[in-house]
């Protein structure tokens, strides 16, 4: 928290209580949250009115949060010899189909997508994070702010792209960075890693292709070592060999 954040956090909460779900003033950057049919009035006051004139949008950031809070690897008891399995098969970073008797159904939980705005003001020389949560995580809307700030467009398109999110209003959502025929959207923490088509080049129809993916899925399993002592080494033990190696080469 510094002079200005608390500054800013004070203005912020007199002029949008009613608007604002939270407010956060946190290592001197202050975020607030909101529900998304406040988005684009609280937005437009925060360019226009000279309290606050953020007048740039720097960027916008899809998230899911499917798995906020959780760890795929449970560490902390693993044994401290060889392999230990510490993988949560519910986990939502699991790769959904790694063996049957993984594969495991589940439910999300509310506030499972939010946009994340970051806006800068030149004149105050100061910055803000706002972020707004879709109302369903099935189909997640939020309203674009392409009328607020033009440079909404392409992050609008990419946050489409990679996380699946609406932006209701935007005069041309559609993919940004993946090919035309890419299926799902690959930020989205229960995408799989390996994807679910590859393209190659088939010889006999002399063009590329999809086809399903390959690469067969699996669980990586990492080696915890935990208070093991590593027994000092005596470098003479291994000079010596090198010694006699290069002698016996001289003498022939």
């Amino acid at each position: 928290m510094t002079a200005s954040s608390r500054q800013l956090a004070e203005q912020l909460q007199q002029r949008f209580d009613e608007s604002l779900l939270s407010i956060v003033d946190a290592v001197g950057e202050v975020t607030i949250e909101l529900a998304s049919e406040n988005l684009v009035e609280v937005a437009t006051a925060l360019r226009d009115e000279a309290d606050f004139a953020f007048e740039m949008l720097l960027d916008i950031c899809g998230v899911d949060y499917v798995s906020f809070g959780k760890d795929e690897w449970v560490t902390e008891e693993s044994s401290g010899s060889g392999f230990s399995r510490g993988v949560d098969a519910t986990g939502a970073g699991h790769l959904g189909a790694v063996t049957e008797d993984l594969l495991v159904s589940r439910q999300y939980g509310a506030k499972r997508f939010a946009a994340v705005y970051h806006l800068l003001s030149i004149n105050k020389n100061r910055r803000l994070r706002l972020r707004v949560y879709t109302a369903d995580d099935e189909l997640p809307v939020v309203p674009s702010v392409i009328s607020v700030w033009n440079s909404a467009d392409w992050y609008e398109r990419e946050a489409f792209d990679l996380y699946g999110i609406l932006f209701d209003g935007h005069p041309d959502l559609r993919r940004l960075l993946t090919d035309y025929g890419f299926i799902g959207h690959p930020f989205r923490k229960d995408f799989p890693l390996s994807g679910n088509v590859e393209v190659i080049y088939d010889a006999e129809k002399r063009r590329v292709i999809y086809q399903p993916v390959s690469i067969e899925p699996r669980v990586l399993v990492p080696k915890v070592i935990r208070g093991g002592k590593v027994d000092a080494v005596d470098l003479k033990d291994i000079q010596a060999p090198a010694e006699e190696e290069a002698a016996a080469g001289q003498a022939e």
